[in-house]
């Protein structure tokens, strides 16, 4: 029997640099969670609270929200928007790139300059997107609790205390940014944000079950759902997430095989591969619909005081439709569900157009198997693309309207059934970001000769 080779893992602590990278993310992250404990100045509290135990923000998008923030939202926190602005107008200009032909020529003229030019316009944006944010997450709050929360307004005694709350808030946002961009630096290359996000997340994970221990009738049987809610979407994440279609390309004037010299014998090399994403959208389709969905609540909640009496009784149908987490509630769940496949579908493409694989591998002089170059390539990976997102897709979809599908099989969910859908689209996250991180220490290890030194030895 082969004698099984050690790890370079186990070099992990003994790299100073990598040491020092570790230490400086675990710092920051801790920094962060600090500064998520801080309340927004003016909020009410005990509405603040009375509200979070009413069924209002027992799941749904309230629960929803206060998962991906870590628990900031429950205490209206200067960070309860998290990095969310700053991900939303990265999304707005790539949306933006193929609309707008003089932006798509400044991506494929010089890539590197239009990196540049995203970032910088990315963070210009980030700042009103995160003031728009507050004001609705504010809105939104104000307009479901049965007292204000936070007494808002642009007029009267209320302007001045309204304009602070707006500022401090927006500068939560963006020092959370700047924290994530900070970890990017001088601790794990490249995770900045999504480890700010995963930490949020990891952080309610306690709270979580503890809310389901309070339910004493049916703690056991919630636990166990949850248990297996967890199985089976980290097994999901496992074979469809991480899932990849590996399409074959060869390179002009070599051969499908190469051979390497690689501690004196012959090693054949397999044939190179153009690895294609099952789900390269992520978690951006299930945040998109979520909060696209609750937008037609937020704007039917200023009409609802209205005079005219038809009006009124259409802003709160309309309020009522789009705030439903019940299991009688099927045509929001149903609504919500084909949003998050359509919008799957419709970010993949954007992103899988901007990658413009059938230039970019004419250029390195590569061609797939009995396809043209060009053109006819891209055509051909967005066919294969578009087939291979449906189970990713489907995937969301189902994570989405999880709490719906929980109370059908489990009834003694009840208003619980919302920490199903933070257990599972959480792991999404989760699992997608341990995994980047995982590679990316390993990559950090190959870096530094570690492994060179496993095949020495």
């Amino acid at each position: 029997m082969a004698e099984k080779k050690p790890s370079a893992w186990r070099y992990l602590w003994k790299s100073e640099d990598i040491r020092r990278k570790l230490l400086v993310t675990v710092g920051l992250l801790l920094l962060f969670r600090v500064a998520a404990n801080v309340p927004a100045p003016g909020v009410n509290r005990e509405a603040l609270t009375a509200f979070f135990q009413s069924q209002a923000a027992q799941g749904g998008f309230i629960g929803f929200l206060n998962m991906l923030s870590g628990g900031t939202i429950a205490n209206f926190s200067l960070l309860s928007m998290g990095v969310y602005p700053y991900i939303t107008a990265q999304i707005i200009l790539q949306l933006l790139i193929p609309i707008i032909p003089s932006l798509q020529k400044r991506m494929e003229e010089d890539p590197r300059e239009g990196r540049q030019w995203m970032e910088k316009w990315t963070y210009y944006l980030t700042v009103p997107m995160a003031a728009l944010s507050a004001i609705g997450q504010i809105n939104i709050f104000n307009s479901l609790a049965a007292q204000p929360i936070l007494p808002f307004g642009f007029s009267g005694n209320l302007w001045l205390p309204s304009v602070t709350t707006l500022l401090v808030m927006t500068a939560g946002t963006m020092f959370a940014i700047w924290l994530g961009e900070l970890i990017s630096e001088y601790g794990v290359r490249g995770q900045g944000l999504s480890l700010i996000i995963f930490a949020g997340i990891v952080a309610e994970i306690p709270r979580n079950v503890q809310t389901l221990l309070l339910d004493e009738q049916n703690r056991w049987v919630l636990l166990t759902a949850m248990l297996i809610v967890i199985l089976i979407t980290v097994v999901a994440i496992v074979y469809v997430q991480q899932g990849r279609r590996n399409v074959p390309i060869m390179f002009a004037q070599k051969s499908h095989v190469f051979y390497a010299i690689q501690r004196g014998r012959s090693v054949r090399t397999p044939q190179p591969f153009l690895p294609l994403m099952v789900n390269l959208a992520g978690m951006i389709p299930l945040i998109f619909a979520g909060a696209l969905l609750q937008f037609p609540a937020i704007v039917a909640s200023y009409f609802i005081s209205s005079e005219t009496k038809w009006v009124s009784d259409f802003a709160t149908s309309v309020t009522l439709f789009f705030n439903q987490t019940g299991s009688g509630s099927w045509g929001y769940w149903t609504l919500y569900f084909f949003m998050v496949v359509t919008f799957t579908y419709f970010y993949t493409t954007v992103l899988f157009d901007q990658q413009n694989y059938g230039e970019n591998l004419k250029r390195q002089r590569a061609q797939i198997p009995g396809v043209p170059e060009g053109a006819a390539t891209q055509r051909y990976l967005s066919r294969i693309q578009s087939r291979i997102t449906l189970p990713g897709a489907l995937l969301l979809g189902a994570v989405a309207i999880m709490p719906f599908l929980l109370q059908l099989i489990l009834p003694a969910a009840g208003s619980n059934a919302g920490l199903f859908l933070v257990s599972s689209s959480g792991l999404l996250i989760v699992v997608g970001v341990v995994r980047d991180l995982f590679m990316n220490i390993e990559a950090e290890l190959k870096l530094h000769g570690y492994q060179e030194k496993l095949l020495i030895s």
